[in-house]
């Protein structure tokens, strides 16, 4: 019997599940008027999460998101585009 090992990679998985965060709070956003842009940002700079609408639970779900991870993803994307 051979033994086989998954691999997990928990950088790239955690990467797609903020990105799929950050789309559902941006959708949210715009659906309810805001420019999602603005909105997100405000957010990142100050962590006060009232510039996320409760829509779609869009609030709770920014929490999920560490903020020093998501500034870290933002520029190594920025940087590698």
């Amino acid at each position: 019997m051979q033994d086989f090992t998954r691999k997990f990679d928990v950088v790239q998985d955690k990467d797609k599940t903020n990105k799929e965060i950050l789309i559902t709070i941006y959708n949210a956003l715009r659906e309810k008027g805001y420019n999602p842009i603005n909105q997100i940002v405000g957010y990142i700079l100050s962590e006060d999460p009232t510039y996320i609408t409760n829509y779609n639970n869009a609030r709770s779900l920014i929490r999920k998101i560490d903020r020093d991870e998501l500034l870290q993803d933002l520029v190594r994307h920025y940087l590698m585009d």
